[in-house]
């Protein structure tokens, strides 16, 4: 395994890192305080091809690999994590579902604007009564003529009220299970759609969540992805495919964690000396590095496993929740560091902390990751 980076990614990794530096990062308590990214750092990303990290460059994108793809997305993770959600839901389950699935037609429909950001996408799995449960949809689409028409309620889905194109598992045939569900691209602007209600939330300011209602739903036929009944198997493609990107912006906010408290605690005095003399704030940091680095090296083999088209159930299940772990552990002990400081709303770690919490739920819970960890286990020792 080589995670050497080719000269244009190093290229692109430094224009990101100084983007996010002096672009992003000044405006981060403004996303915090007004729950919205700023029109003006959405063009500056639409600029960089931020959007197109995804999409190959025959439909405009910049046709990035798994590995090149986690270089960037880890200086992505090192700023405001609503930013840091908007970005990745787009280029990852937002759109991978279009690259991978899509036939040409829609891939020449879809993917130019989706690649230059003109159109968001989002991904609509998650109902109330279909969450770890993926398989239990209640979303029906009916199928008359050349167009089916979808009824049902999607929650909790990420960039919906920025979105203009929706990855949607409906279900077909209600008598096959998982394989009665079909995987369909749905426009805003189809008749029958629309926003509900936008939920509030502990964290990820400026990363809006919302309902989607369909009602009677007007989809045509030719906008079904994929085949029909393949959809329960296209979406855990589809997030199995994101995981790598998730954790590796969840490495990102890792380090920028262990570099403000490595700052802090050299700075900070107590008892004649700096905190950062002291075993228990030391040993802190040691533990954080060390798991840091641990996550980067599962990360970047996992990217690479995807970019030689190996199987990845198991490995991006271990890297999603090893990643959502070392996050939440290593933002709990950055708090620690910064002591009163880390619970103010006007220091980053604070947003930190509460922005790690959602990386153990969204995506598949730690508890599925350890179902699908021991799922694969389960066959892969069956013949021994």
């Amino acid at each position: 395994m080589n995670f050497e980076l080719d000269e244009d990614i190093l290229f692109l990794k430094k224009n990101v890192r100084d983007f996010i530096q002096t672009e992003v990062e000044a405006v981060a308590m403004q996303i915090e305080d007004e729950n919205q990214i700023p029109d003006r750092i959405i063009t500056l990303s639409k600029e960089m091809g931020l959007f197109g990290l995804s999409i190959p460059e025959e439909y405009g994108g910049l046709g990035i690999g798994m590995v090149g793809k986690c270089a960037l997305y880890e200086e992505i993770g090192q700023t405001h994590n609503g930013y840091t959600t908007l970005i990745g839901a787009h280029t990852g389950i937002g759109t991978v579902g279009i690259v991978e699935m899509g036939n040409e037609e829609q891939k020449r429909k879809y993917l130019p604007d989706m690649a230059n950001g003109e159109k968001l996408g989002a991904f609509a799995l998650t109902e109330p009564e279909a969450g770890s449960n993926a398989a239990n949809l209640k979303t029906t689409a009916v199928r008359k003529g050349d167009k089916y028409i979808i009824n049902g309620l999607k929650h909790y889905i990420t960039n919906a009220t920025e979105a203009s194109v929706f990855t949607v598992m409906a279900v077909t045939d209600p008598g096959k299970g998982a394989r009665g569900i079909t995987s369909f691209i749905v426009e805003k602007d189809f008749p029958g759609f629309k926003i509900g209600a936008v939920e509030r939330k502990m964290g990820l300011r400026g990363s809006h969540s919302a309902e989607l209602i369909f009602e009677n739903c007007e989809v045509p036929v030719v906008n079904v992805l994929g085949t029909e009944g393949q959809g329960y198997v296209n979406a855990l493609k589809i997030l199995a495919n994101g995981r790598a990107g998730l954790a590796s912006r969840n490495l990102g906010s890792c380090q920028m964690l262990l570099d403000m408290s490595v700052k802090y605690a050299k700075e900070r005095i107590q008892f004649g000396t700096p905190i950062i003399k002291h075993q228990a704030v030391s040993h802190m940091l040691a533990e954080m590095a060390v798991e840091i680095e641990a996550l980067r090296s599962l990360t970047y083999r996992v990217a690479w496993m995807v970019d030689q088209g190996l199987k990845v159930i198991k490995e991006a299940a271990m890297l999603k929740l090893y990643g959502s772990e070392v996050y939440n552990r290593v933002a709990d002990k950055a708090v620690q560091i910064h002591g009163g400081l880390g619970y103010i709303a006007d220091y980053p770690v604070e947003r930190f902390y509460r922005d790690a919490r959602i990386t153990r739920i969204y995506e598949g819970t730690s508890e599925i990751q350890k179902n699908i960890i021991a799922s694969q286990l389960d066959i892969e020792y069956s013949g021994s």
